[in-house]
């Protein structure tokens, strides 16, 4: 065997110009892992758009299942309030009612708004301290401690 270039000794080359056995074998065993490389890969591949395919139809079902909830849910809270503010109207018209023999009419009348009115000041209150927090978390610097 003659060294080329690099170094590295040629393969034998009989008269006729072909290598030997052993390299044919070795090649031809590459060759083998290299296929079974390539499938294993195209395999992989497939799993994968498999697995895709399928987390994006769970994802899918999943957002239709909430979709559907949240638009139920939306529909009860609106029924809840309609009825809550029902619930305040018949409260304050009894209230009234009950005020009458006490005082006038007018006078009644009077006590409820002014109630009323009073509850309407301190939830506007509570909102803007609410609302002063979170301008602060949210404010210049967006959570800077300065």
């Amino acid at each position: 065997m003659e060294d080329t270039e690099h170094g590295h000794p040629e393969p034998p080359v009989d008269a006729a110009g072909a290598c030997d056995g052993a390299t044919d074998s070795g090649f031809a065993a590459a060759e083998d892992a290299l296929a079974a490389l390539r499938e294993e890969i195209t395999v992989l591949a497939e799993d994968a758009r498999t697995y895709a395919e399928a987390e994006i139809a769970f994802q899918k079902t999943r957002a239709a299942i909430a979709g559907k909830t949240a638009g139920r849910a939306l529909v009860l809270l609106v029924l809840a309030l309609v009825l809550l503010h029902i619930a305040l109207i018949a409260l304050a018209v009894g209230a009234v009612i009950a005020l009458a023999p006490l005082v006038t009419i007018w006078g009644a009348i009077a006590i409820v708004v002014g109630v009323m009115l009073v509850g309407v000041a301190g939830l506007v209150l509570a909102a803007r301290k609410d609302a002063g927090l979170l301008a602060v978390l949210f404010g210049n610097g967006g959570g800077d401690s300065a």
